[in-house]
């Protein structure tokens, strides 16, 4: 027995999708071109249903008549007044009907028993498309008259009244059922498409937004990474100038910690922006991507610092539990504190770093320095201060940073991160 790929189409089904299609094509530029210019297609309606009203009454209406003696010109009149209406079966449905209900009526009435009365169906098909349901009520009423007239004229010449009535009403009731079917449908598509753009615009949202995060993401990283090296090599060349003179082998080393510095930056800036490639690059053209800064890379952070200038002193209480999220937001602000504070505290200060780490993942972080208290760098324009309260809000937290209260000279940063929520 042959297998079978159930994902694969059958050659039955491959032979009917391209009549579908060109179906469905079709209907679709039938609807576009009606949209454009509607008169067309109701000009065209019409003129076929005259021109059959007109074919009727040059003779065949005598076939069915309960009395062929009806003179012809009212038989004309009477088809075309029952005819020419459709033109507006669309846009005056309810007026439309009521135009041709004397015609059908005097049609009734006479014995001509026109063929073209059957036309309010089409037009009771349209009230029931197009208009609140609760028109439909007197729209049957109306489209039952003319047989009410010819059993009351007639009695059962045409077939007893139950008969005529019944066969009238199923008429109507099966034009009305086609236009409330059609009008489902096409309030259902119309909601599918409504709900298909709101869905679209949506996702244009989501993508806007995450964009919107992943480039504040960047511009943190770049920052703390950029301003924190720069400010270091910025320290240690200033340093380097004048030992220069008087210690050549502490320029020496303020030299060599810059190469050091300027290296570690690279790398750092070399991996942030390889994550921003694109996936689809082969795997051998990637280069490795060491894993974010924790607390186990400060010791690291604060030689840098001291090599730049700036003694720190650090002390540490309870033991670090933290998750690698936790642990990259104290990294950060420590170090964009100690970043400050190489930029604005000026010569002769020195920092220090509090950290007490609290029961369910909760710490609270402290650095201060001794140096002169500087204008905030949020409002000298940086993004400093912006960013360390970004991560901050992440986890929850509060940051506080400003001058030490007198008569203590410096700044001070205090961050505080509350227990983890339970999973």
């Amino acid at each position: 027995m042959d297998h079978v790929d159930p994902a694969q189409p059958l050659p039955e089904d491959r032979a009917a999708e391209p009549l579908t299609e060109y179906v469905q094509r079709v209907n679709r530029r039938v609807r576009a071109f009606d949209r454009r210019r509607p008169l067309v297609w109701d000009l065209h309606l019409t003129g076929f249903w005259v021109l059959a009203a007109l074919i009727d009454a040059s003779g065949g209406w005598r076939n069915v008549a309960h009395d062929p003696g009806v003179p012809v010109g009212l038989v004309i009149a009477l088809s075309l007044a029952l005819s020419v209406p459709l033109l507006w079966r669309r846009s005056h449905p309810r007026a439309a009907l009521i135009v041709t209900l004397p015609a059908a009526l005097a049609s009734a009435y006479s014995g001509a028993a026109l063929q073209a009365a059957l036309l309010q169906l089409l037009l009771v098909h349209h009230i029931a498309l197009r208009l609140p349901l609760r028109n439909l009520w007197w729209a049957v009423a109306l489209a039952t008259a003319p047989t009410c007239v010819t059993v009351v004229r007639y009695g059962d010449g045409a077939g007893s009244w139950n008969q005529q009535l019944g066969s009238q009403l199923v008429s109507i009731g099966v034009a009305a059922l086609i236009g409330i079917t059609v009008r489902t449908r096409r309030d259902y598509t119309e909601a599918l498409e409504d709900r298909a753009r709101r869905l679209e615009t949506e996702r244009d949202q989501q993508v806007r937004l995450a964009a919107a995060a992943e480039r504040a993401r960047i511009a943190r990283e770049m920052h703390d990474i950029i301003g924190h090296n720069l400010s270091v090599i910025t320290g240690l060349a200033d340093g380097g100038r004048y030992a220069a003179a008087k210690s050549p082998d502490r320029a020496t080393q303020a030299l060599d910690a810059i190469g050091t510095t300027s290296r570690q930056a690279l790398g750092e800036l070399r991996r942030l922006l390889d994550v921003l490639r694109d996936d689809d690059q082969d795997a051998a053209g990637k280069a490795e991507l060491a894993p974010q800064p924790a607390l186990t890379d400060l010791d690291r952070l604060l030689d840098g610092v001291r090599q730049a200038g700036l003694p720190v002193r650090t002390s540490v209480k309870g033991k670090a539990a933290l998750p690698e999220g936790r642990q990259l937001t104290l990294y950060r602000v420590i170090q964009e504190a100690l970043t400050n504070t190489l930029k604005h505290a000026g010569p002769d200060a020195t920092a220090h770093i509090d950290l007490s780490y609290e029961a369910g993942g909760a710490v609270t972080l402290t650095v201060s320095d001794t140096g002169r208290a500087a204008p905030s760098p949020a409002l000298t324009g940086g993004r400093g201060l912006p960013g360390m309260r970004e991560r901050t809000s992440l986890y929850g937290g509060t940051l506080e940073a400003g001058p030490r209260p007198a008569p203590e000279r410096g700044w001070r940063v205090r961050l505080h991160l509350p227990e983890e929520p339970p999973q």
